[in-house]
C-alpha cells in the first residue's frame, strides 16, 4: 500500500487563493546597510520559496503585488533596478516554478514596461499556458482604482445600458476576469492597509497582516497565515 502524503497543513483548511502584498524590501536592505535592489533581489527569492511552499499547501491560486501604479514615483534608479530585476526572475527563477507546473500570468499595465521586458512577459505567459498546478498572478503596473476606472471605460465603450450594468459585467471588465478573488490577502512588514490591491477582488477577503519583511517571509510564514485564516468563520455580510 502506498505510503500516505505528510499533511503539510497541520490540519487546517487551505484557501484555494490567496494574495500577497509583498511590502518590505527597502527596510530589509536599509536594516543591513545594503542597497535598496539588494532587498529587491532578496524578495525575489522569498517569492519562489512561498510559490513552492503554495504548491506543497494545494493552493491553487497565488497573486502577488510586485509593482503598483504608484511605484513609478521612486527614484529613477530603483525603477531602472527593478525593471532589470524583473526581467532577471523571469529567467532565473521563475521557469524553475513552470517544471513544477506553475502557470503564470501578469496582471495590470505593459505600455509602460521596457519592451524587453514585456517580451519577456508574453513568452512566459506562452511557455506557461498548460500548467495546471498553481496559477501564479504577478500585478505589475498595477492599481485597484485605475483598474475599476478602466472597467467603467470599457462598459460604456461596449455600450452597456446602465439599467444592465451589474456586478457580474464589471467583473468581465476587469484587467483579468480569471483571475479568482483571493480567500485570503497576506501583507507583510506590519503595515495594515491594502495600498490599493486588489479592491474589487477583495471584498469579502480575509485579512493577515504580518511583522516580517517580505525578504524573510516563507513556508512558516505561509502556515502561520493559513492557520489563522482556518480559525475563522467568513460570513459574506451574514450572520
Amino acid at each position: 500500500m502506498a505510503e500516505a502524503a505528510p499533511d503539510l497543513t497541520g490540519g487546517v483548511e487551505t484557501p484555494r487563493s490567496i494574495a500577497i502584498i509583498m511590502d518590505g524590501n527597502g527596510r530589509w536592505a536599509e536594516r543591513r546597510g545594503l542597497p535598496v535592489a539588494e532587498g529587491h533581489r532578496a524578495g525575489t527569492r522569498a517569492l519562489r520559496r512561498t510559490v513552492e511552499a503554495a504548491i506543497d499547501l494545494g493552493v491553487e491560486s497565488l497573486v502577488v503585488y510586485a509593482f503598483s501604479t504608484e511605484n513609478w514615483a521612486r527614484p529613477v534608479d530603483e525603477v531602472a533596478d527593478l525593471m532589470a530585476i524583473f526581467g532577471d526572475t523571469i529567467e532565473r527563477e521563475l521557469p524553475d516554478l513552470a517544471e513544477q507546473g506553475v502557470r503564470t500570468r501578469f496582471v495590470g499595465r505593459r505600455d509602460r514596461a521596457p519592451d524587453s521586458l514585456r517580451g519577456q512577459m508574453e513568452r512566459l505567459e506562452r511557455e506557461t499556458a498548460s500548467n495546471r498546478r498553481l496559477h501564479l498572478w504577478i500585478a505589475f503596473d498595477y492599481g485597484g482604482r485605475a483598474e475599476l476606472v478602466e472597467a467603467a471605460r470599457r462598459l460604456v465603450a461596449d455600450g452597456i445600458d446602465a439599467a444592465a450594468i451589474d456586478d457580474d459585467a464589471l467583473e468581465a471588465r476587469l484587467y483579468e476576469p480569471e483571475l479568482a478573488a483571493p480567500d485570503l490577502v497576506i501583507r507583510t512588514s506590519g503595515e495594515q492597509r491594502l495600498s490599493n490591491f486588489l479592491l474589487w477582488q477583495s471584498a469579502y477577503s480575509e485579512l493577515v497582516f504580518v511583522d516580517d519583511l517580505w525578504p524573510d517571509f516563507g513556508p512558516d510564514q505561509l502556515r502561520a497565515a493559513i492557520a489563522d485564516y482556518a480559525g475563522r468563520r467568513r460570513r459574506f455580510g451574514g450572520r
